[in-house]
């Protein structure tokens, strides 16, 4: 941007967007071919893609399939599974809509948050003979959680019933009885066949009793998107920029107006500026600027608002964003691993981010009846509502349907979109609980390899008693720091002389023992180090608890020595103790050992000095780079 930008273009306003329009729906309920058949009914199709189409059906044998139009990649035709979300532009007389393909299949859901959160409406493709499944469930539910405000029902293959009225109405009760579970209005259910085209821009002879629009006109009839610059106004700052001691703070506003003399805030600080200019690039100047548009601000005082502060009005306390270090939010869970309280997450809402922390796990939703139950986990492709706690305070509108604030997504330190989180509202603290907020380090993995040479990794040795644990691990970290490399030992001795003095060892004071120690390995990896922990870890439940708590860097060593040697040895005595009765609950006598079942690495204990080398090399290889 210049000095005198040759800036300013109309306000967004005055300009009829393109409507959003997402297709969900079961990875074998024809959503594809329902695509492909409206492109072409509508004349949308690209010159040429028709015959491609036909002569990629031959060539298999078929008659046109539609889907092909979608599956131009060719890992999709081999799967036979759309793979990644597509925004495909058609038109409705003089009307612009765009399609959001949104993937089918479970693993490829984590598309669809990003793929349709800012569509109109829906169209949801249920098979009229198998009825609402899993994924329809799911689909409905991911339809609530990003606030769809229009939603078709499609009852596809009503062909393969003979478009019986009776079955299909009961196919509609079904459906309609599952939305409403999720207080979803279906604006209209409509029996059709993509394959044959009946009722998708035709109406279907097959189909004489159905009354209602085809899909072409339900399209038709969607409102168009609402103006949002009657809205308070809302920028988050995208960036700073100087030029020739100018500065400009440059971003998009989601909504509202902005003009020329009007003062805003910036932030949860509450700093106040007045607009002393509107900025455009390229564009003639106007001293006002609207939702959707893309523009810089001169501000006065010159303040130098942070990348992700948030921009809006100084004097409406009524319109004012929230501002809460805790907030409620709904969960949409992507991760593999299942979510449990305490793990620490980066929250991003437009351009800011936040360090988080789930403080509780309020209600879970149960796939079946859609129910909101108490649990204190959230499984894999799961629904919940969470309360998150950060550091700093959280500048928010509360998510609501057809606008863009409250949107927030979960990314873990890999960078991985995690989950989808809606933010609802601020969330109280309970009666004579604390105020916890965790600080995330600034310093990421990356910058820690780089500074020590090696990466992080936290390596949990479990065996019998006397099995030699705790002998090879220290021998270990004096090899690897031999080589340079910096290692920690956790031993079980080590941590009750104090951290861990207070417990005893019963099965609820190891379960606590070992949560622990997993929570110091998890801080001292997430410092840079190599973490060796020596604990008997009996059970497989409690060392699945210390996997979830590391995360990705936990590697299992199992030492696996036999019983008979263990006892022999017993340096400290224990094991004649707890067969004289004098310990109960002892490990390999009076009480199980879980042997590891698929450890990353089995080891001998008998020789010492051969396992260490074996555990020294492992470890080497998994934390210095290839």
């Amino acid at each position: 941007m210049n000095a005198a930008p040759d800036h300013h273009i109309p306000i967004e306003a005055h300009r009829v967007a393109a409507t959003p329009i997402v297709i969900v729906g079961h990875v074998d309920h024809g959503k594809s071919s329902l695509i492909g058949r409206l492109l072409h009914d509508t004349g949308s199709l690209q010159e040429g893609k028709l015959a491609q189409i036909i002569e990629s059906s031959r060539k298999r044998g078929l008659s046109v399939e539609w889907s092909f139009l979608l599956d131009s990649l060719q890992i999709e035709r081999d799967q036979g599974v759309t793979v990644d979300s597509t925004r495909i532009p058609f038109r409705l007389g003089d009307r612009e809509f765009v399609i959001v393909d949104a993937p089918g299949h479970r693993q490829f859901l984590r598309n669809m948050i990003t793929g349709a959160a800012d569509a109109e409406a829906a169209v949801l493709v249920v098979d009229a003979q198998e009825g609402a499944q899993e994924q329809t469930r799911r689909h409905a539910l991911l339809l609530r959680l990003i606030g769809i405000r229009h939603v078709i029902v499609l009852l596809n293959k009503s062909d393969l019933l003979g478009f019986d009225e009776t079955k299909i109405l009961k196919a509609e009760a079904d459906v309609r009885a599952l939305l409403a579970r999720l207080e979803i209005h279906a604006e209209t259910m409509i029996p059709a066949s993509a394959r044959d085209g009946d009722n998708i821009a035709e109406r279907s002879a097959r189909a004489a009793w159905y009354k209602g629009p085809t899909l072409v006109e339900a399209l038709a009839n969607v409102p168009p998107p609402a103006p949002r610059t009657a809205l308070a106004f809302r920028m988050p700052v995208q960036d700073v920029y100087r030029f020739d001691d100018v500065r400009y703070v440059a971003g998009r506003i989601e909504r509202g107006t902005i003009r020329v003399g009007d003062q805003i805030a910036i932030g949860a600080q509450k700093q106040i500026a007045t607009v002393a200019e509107v900025c455009r690039w390229h564009a003639p100047e106007r001293p006002v600027a609207g939702a959707g548009e893309s523009i810089a601000l001169r501000l006065e005082p010159d303040l130098v608002p942070d990348r992700g502060d948030l921009l809006f009005p100084a004097h409406d306390s009524a319109n004012a964003p929230v501002r809460a270090a805790r907030v409620r939010a709904r969960l949409f869970w992507l991760r593999t691993e299942p979510l449990r309280v305490g793990e620490s997450f980066t929250l991003r809402i437009a351009t800011a981010e936040y360090d988080v922390t789930v403080a509780s796990i309020d209600a879970v939703v149960d796939l079946d009846d859609l129910t909101l139950n108490p649990g204190d986990h959230v499984q894999p492709d799961g629904f919940a509502e969470v309360t998150l706690a950060a550091s700093h305070a959280i500048l928010f509108d509360p998510f609501a349907p057809g606008l863009s604030g409250g949107r927030g997504v979960l990314v873990d330190r890999f960078q991985r979109i995690v989950g989808g989180a809606p933010l609802i509202g601020a969330a109280e603290l309970p009666d004579g609980a604390h105020a916890i907020h965790p600080t995330a380090s600034h310093v990421d993995a990356q910058a820690h390899a780089r500074a020590r040479g090696h990466k992080a990794a936290v390596f949990w040795l479990t065996g019998l008693p006397g099995s030699g644990k705790s002998t090879v691990a220290r021998r270990a970290e004096a090899d690897l720091a031999a080589r340079g490399l910096s290692a920690t030992v956790l031993d079980g001795d080590t941590l009750r002389a104090g951290l861990c003095a207070d417990l005893g060892f019963s099965p609820e004071d190891r379960h606590e023992n070992i949560r622990r120690a997993s929570h110091v390995a998890k801080i001292l990896a997430e410092s840079g180090q190599i973490v060796i922990v020596a604990l008997v870890s009996p059970l497989r439940a409690d060392r699945a608890l210390a996997r979830q708590i590391v995360g990705a860097d936990f590697h299992e060593v199992f030492v696996d020595t036999p019983l008979e040697t263990c006892e022999s040895r017993d340096p400290k005595g224990l094991y004649a103790a707890a067969r004289a009765g004098r310990i109960p609950q002892f490990t390999g006598v009076t009480a199980p050992y879980e042997a590891p079942e698929t450890a990353a690495l089995h080891l001998s204990g008998e020789d010492v000095q051969a396992t260490t080398q074996r555990l020294t090399s492992f470890v080497t290889r998994t934390v210095l780079p290839e």
